[in-house]
């Protein structure tokens, strides 16, 4: 792990920015330094420490902890990390916040729904229902006093891809404000956190792109200690007998979530916001606008399958 870089030359602050592959998305790190060398190795800083999580909750990487978890379901129970127990422990309580619209056991879901553009009929409902049997989130079992996770069936598994970039978001803009980093933005392929302002004294801001029209942003929102994360069905989907169906699949049902195009959620926590956000569209439009309302700490922007666009109470927004 890299430590606190110093340099002595001193100039005014600039923006250096890097894109890089990491957990299996592109991340875009944003810091502001008095030089580029300087912004650099914070870069590096930052990058280490999502590889550090990524090694820590990758599910794909036989060698983690959450790996081993999931190799023990019905076997016997594992001792983790406390920031692994912490995070699961939070995942638990977003699955009784949203009534089991997000769930981290999900990963144990049949791969029967391929957005590649080779499904042309929906599964039997057999089929789907089958999908789902070893999903849920009542059957984590956390010991606090052994700092232990148990999945209580076999066949069960954990999986954190609905939170995990989030997390790292957080973590990473975390570690390097405690290193003095004074502004910037951790972007995981549109999970993000934020942190001071530009150089020029301008708050960060984020353009919120019309799921209906790409190449149209229909909001600009400014970022003041902010994380942002958005959900939706643009990007990934299936059309079957023109219907339009959503890659953010129901763990309670197994099937496609619809009725909304897009989501965005403002908070604290990049974490929180990506795991709400992915809720919402399995929730439904109305259900998650109610749930957002409920939660000081959160705003949102929804915009439904026809284009509707709704927004929570308490949103400060610049519409265009």
């Amino acid at each position: 792990m890299s430590s606190t870089p110093s340099f002595t030359e001193k100039t005014a602050p600039l923006i250096q920015k890097r894109f890089v592959k990491l957990m299996g998305s592109q991340f875009d790190i944003t810091v502001v330094a008095d030089t580029v060398a300087l912004a650099n190795a914070y870069i590096n800083i930052a990058i280490d420490e999502i590889i550090r999580i990524e090694n820590l909750i990758s599910e794909w990487n036989p060698a983690t902890q959450v790996s081993m978890i999931n190799r023990n379901a019905g076997i016997e129970p594992v001792k983790v990390d406390q920031e692994l127990f912490d995070l699961t422990e939070r995942a638990l309580n977003f699955s009784r916040l949203t009534n089991g619209a997000f769930d981290i056991s999900a990963a144990a879901a049949g791969k029967i729904w391929k957005f590649d553009g080779s499904v042309t009929q929906l599964p039997l409902h057999e089929t789907v229902t089958d999908s789902v049997k070893d999903i849920d989130y009542k059957n984590i079992i956390l010991d606090k006093e052994n700092q232990t996770i148990f999945l209580k069936n076999a066949g069960m598994k954990i999986g954190f891809g609905s939170i995990g970039k989030g997390y790292a978001a957080d973590k990473t803009k975390n570690l390097l404000a405690s290193k003095g980093v004074i502004g910037g933005i951790i972007n995981a392929s549109g999970d993000m956190n934020s942190w001071g302002i530009q150089p020029d004294g301008q708050p960060w801001t984020i353009a919120i792109t019309s799921p209906l029209n790409k190449e149209k942003a229909f909001a600009v929102f400014p970022l003041y200690e902010s994380a942002v994360a958005t959900s939706g069905i643009y990007e990934k989907f299936l059309t079957i007998d023109n219907k339009r169906y959503s890659h953010i699949i129901d763990p309670r049902t197994g099937y496609p979530s619809g009725g909304i195009a897009s989501v965005t959620v403002f908070s604290k926590s990049a974490e929180l916001a990506n795991g709400i956000s992915t809720s919402i569209v399995v929730m439904g439009k109305q259900a998650g606008m109610d749930l957002v309302n409920q939660i000081p700490a959160l705003s949102a922007v929804i915009i439904d399958e026809n284009g509707k666009i709704m927004y929570s109470d308490n949103i400060q927004i610049n519409r265009e």
